[in-house]
């Protein structure tokens, strides 16, 4: 757990999606399914109101963030729910 820390887009990351991404990871842990929701809105949500945007890159390390360790059937829902909010936000 927490290897994603170590991943080589970190490095470079800029210090305020950093901390967005740590906040949403410490909310994330030990939630599922539509738990989960309400994270990523206000991940997404908080990061608009100060001007950050997520690279598709970016979204792709949180989405695997939150996914690290779930069992297969939960990564699904979380890939589901991920496609409901894209429609939303777009």
């Amino acid at each position: 757990m927490n290897e994603w820390i170590n991943h080589p887009m970190m490095k470079d990351m800029d210090p305020v999606k950093l901390e967005l991404i740590k906040n949403a990871a410490s909310r994330t842990r030990g939630k599922s399914g539509k738990a989960l929701a309400p994270v990523m809105m206000a991940l997404i949500t908080g990061a608009n109101k100060k001007g950050i945007r997520f690279t598709p890159e970016e979204m792709d390390l949180i989405l695997s963030i939150i996914k690290e360790g779930k069992p297969k059937e939960e990564q699904a829902k979380i890939d589901q729910m991920v496609k409901m909010m894209h429609g939303f936000l777009h």
